[in-house]
């Protein structure tokens, strides 16, 4: 059976929809129908009615019927509302997202077809319903070997959430590993200034340096040579002086003995030298009388 286009599973749950679907409209089209057998039990009982009389008994009747049909129109959006809740609810278990096209629902072909074939499966309100194809509801789809669907579907849930937590690490890590090169290649940039700043100054030091050291090298020698040259004169300055000391010293000894020589051929020093002499006596003398004086100890 391919009527529909479908597997024999979801065409036998069509087929049961459609035969709730007849069973609430055949009660539906029993509820119009004793309305109308109400109202020709409970209003018919003249042989003539005036023009008010009909008219009132045909707006009852209207009121009474819209009511009833407007209830069954409400009740059968309501239903299939139901019907398509559980259809997502399922595919939503499965991870699945449906879609509907509203346009088709006009489509008198497939309108058509349905009623078809609704003809051929019920020839007559008496046929049996197949008792393969009577189920009270959907199959629920958690049960038996969808477990390990969903089990395979939890741990891929999982694994995605890992997978998710690993991302996040590996790009606050790259972000990271990028501020760290930016501020390295600044830092770089930097260096390489400042080396070429002090590559210049140390030029500049060490011209001015060896500049220095030659003048300085320059003035040692100057100074060295000046110190030899005086270190020279000096030296034979001293011994000319030394000769000269030598001789003012000899001269100055011969000066003393000739002095001395002169002194001594002079009167006064006759003179002196006798005084001298007599002064010695009279010390002696002197000195032999205080001697007499003295205690004996």
């Amino acid at each position: 059976m391919a009527e529909l286009g479908l597997n024999e599973h979801h065409q036998n749950e069509v087929i049961n929809y459609m035969r709730f679907a007849r069973s609430k409209r055949g009660l539906r089209l029993k509820t119009v129908d004793s309305c109308f057998q109400d109202l020709k039990d409970s209003r018919l009982v003249e042989e003539t009615f005036t023009i008010d009389e009909v008219s009132d008994m045909l707006d009852g009747l209207q009121t009474v019927v819209h009511s009833e049909v407007e209830s069954e129109l409400i009740n059968t959006a309501y239903t299939n509302v139901l019907l398509l809740r559980q259809i997502f609810s399922q595919a939503e278990k499965w991870y699945l997202k449906l879609q509907t096209d509203i346009s088709e629902l006009e489509n008198r072909n497939l309108l058509e077809q349905l009623a078809e074939f609704e003809r051929a499966e019920f020839v007559s309100s008496n046929k049996k319903a197949n008792p393969e194809q009577v189920k009270p509801k959907l199959t629920p789809l958690h049960e038996g070997a969808s477990d390990l669907l969903q089990k395979e579907i939890a741990r891929l849930q999982e694994e995605n959430e890992k997978l998710k937590t690993r991302l996040k690490t590996i790009e606050v890590q790259a972000t990271t590993a990028l501020d760290e090169k930016s501020k390295l290649e600044k830092a770089l940039r930097d260096l390489q200034i400042v080396q070429e700043d002090k590559k210049f100054d140390t030029t500049q030091d060490i011209n001015e340096l060896e500049n220095t050291v030659a003048a300085l090298k320059c003035q040692f020698e100057k100074t060295l040579n000046d110190s030899t040259a005086n270190q020279k004169s000096l030296e034979e300055n001293l011994v000319t002086t030394k000769h000269e000391l030598l001789k003012v010293h000899d001269q100055l000894a011969m000066a003393e003995k000739e002095l001395e020589k002169k002194f001594q051929q002079t009167a006064a020093y006759r003179n002196m030298k006798e005084i001298l002499a007599k002064k010695n006596e009279q010390i002696k003398e002197l000195r032999k009388k205080l001697s007499k004086y003295e205690p004996d100890d």
